[in-house]
């Protein structure tokens, strides 16, 4: 599916610091996973990444700390820009861009694995990006389902509805975590049928908890007044908490999918996920700030009376799976239509087309009577 994907090049800025072969390793691997071929290699000085930025096909750079290196970002879109460190989001050299660069930063070299996946991802199949607000993190890359092969073809252009796919990224609500986490998703429901919408939202970290909240909610607002058929809101981890609350919030929705996410926020605040990420996100804890809790954890929302599908993977984080569990339960008794999915697979598989619990996650959103 791959094959027509150029060679992905790497390119290390002058002042990088991180060991090369350990960048090659990590780039080998995901190299041979999404079947293209790619090189690592070193600018030694500005000119030598000048003259690779102007060279076509799919590029990732990390430019290290060089002044000038970093001065080359915003006007270089076509590339996927890396920071091993946490970083301040590089924005349009001029103003009526379409989009900022793209530009991951603050997860370590395991974040070079996300650039690859993201510079193949998008030119695989390319995204509309939609902008729901002024910010340059309000938007959605939108996918449609292939041109009709022939009659009852589920695509944009047939006569029949079109469901439209909302996918809200995890992150555990941080701005180092993007919507890159669901580009594959993306691809694979549009594959599958859907229009997809890949949200981008501001984080908590940066612009506070009701930030994101009315940025989701006007997100999905946007793509259900647009949809030409029913309308599903997956989310990933802290997006699966996104998702359920918005669903509950739009009854538009048809069906809200969890995969594995945090979906009790008072226990995670009390058992401090994710060195405290919980109460980071939301402005304090259960105790401090009670109203937020009540509005945003799912289950404090329940029911929410709209059918969910709640993912969870048995190698997953234990408190995710015994959060997940007794979420199920506990909708169910409050009158929900609840189905509870758990296999084999970690916190990633949730959002891997290539694994078995995303296949059957797939295959129960599409079966689903929507």
């Amino acid at each position: 599916m791959t094959s027509h994907i150029p060679d992905v090049r790497v390119i290390a800025g002058p002042d990088l610091a991180a060991d090369l072969r350990l960048l090659t390793e990590v780039a080998d691997r995901e190299f041979a996973a999404l079947g293209i071929h790619g090189t690592v290699s070193s600018a030694p000085d500005l000119p030598a990444l000048r003259a690779a930025l102007e060279s076509p096909g799919p590029l990732v750079v990390l430019p290290g700390s060089h002044p000038g290196a970093r001065a080359l970002i915003p006007a270089h879109p076509q590339a996927v820009w890396l920071d091993l460190v946490r970083s301040v989001p590089a924005r349009p050299a001029a103003p009526g861009r379409d989009a900022p660069p793209a530009h991951l930063h603050g997860r370590g070299v395991w974040g070079l694995a996300w650039a690859i996946r993201h510079a193949v991802h998008r030119l695989r199949r390319p995204a509309r990006r939609v902008a729901y607000g002024p910010d340059p993190d309000q938007w959605a890359e939108v996918r449609l389902p292939r041109e009709p092969a022939g009659p009852g073809d589920r695509s944009e252009a047939g006569r029949e509805a079109v469901p439209t796919a909302v996918l809200l990224h995890g992150g555990y609500w941080r701005s180092i975590w993007g919507a890159d986490l669901m580009d594959a998703l993306g691809i694979d429901l549009a594959e599958r049928g859907f229009t997809a919408w890949n949200v981008e939202y501001r984080r908590p970290d940066l612009h506070g908890w009701a930030a994101t909240t009315e940025d989701v909610a006007a997100a999905l607002a946007l793509a259900a007044g647009e949809a030409r058929g029913p309308v599903v809101v997956i989310g990933h981890s802290a997006g699966g908490q996104l998702a359920l609350r918005a669903a509950a919030d739009d009854r538009r929705v048809a069906l809200a999918v969890s995969l594995a996410g945090v979906l009790d926020l008072v226990e995670g605040d009390r058992r401090h996920l994710s060195s405290g990420a919980v109460a980071a996100a939301l402005g304090g804890s259960a105790a401090e700030v009670p109203a937020a809790y009540a509005a945003s954890s799912p289950l404090e929302r329940l029911p929410l009376k709209v059918p969910q599908l709640i993912v969870q993977g048995g190698g997953d984080d234990l408190d995710l799976i015994d959060l997940g569990r007794r979420y199920a339960r506990a909708a169910q008794a409050a009158g929900d239509e609840v189905t509870y999915l758990e296999m084999s697979g970690d916190h990633f598989d949730v959002i891997d087309p290539a694994s078995p619990i995303w296949r059957a996650t797939a295959g129960a959103i599409t079966d689903y009577p929507l």
